[in-house]
């Protein structure tokens, strides 16, 4: 399950940095200096947030599905 979710990846002038989130755990970021070390942090922070959703017994959000259109 843990795989399905997706993570967004943008450049933050405010940060000086690269960030990840998670659209289905709002508030889940991580930073990094290129694009490669943010996702590296989001995964690690996606797994923790996913532990303790489990631990509490709190309901996983659904992955979200998109739908590509051929071109």
């Amino acid at each position: 399950m843990k795989d399905k979710y997706a993570l967004q990846i943008f450049w933050s002038e405010e940060d000086e940095a690269f960030v990840a989130v998670c659209q289905e755990f709002p508030g889940l970021s991580a930073f990094g200096e290129n694009r490669e070390e943010a996702v590296r942090e989001a995964q690690i922070a996606l797994d923790l947030m996913i532990k303790t959703y489990l631990e509490k017994n709190i309901p996983l959000p659904e992955p979200k599905t998109f739908l590509l259109e051929a071109a």
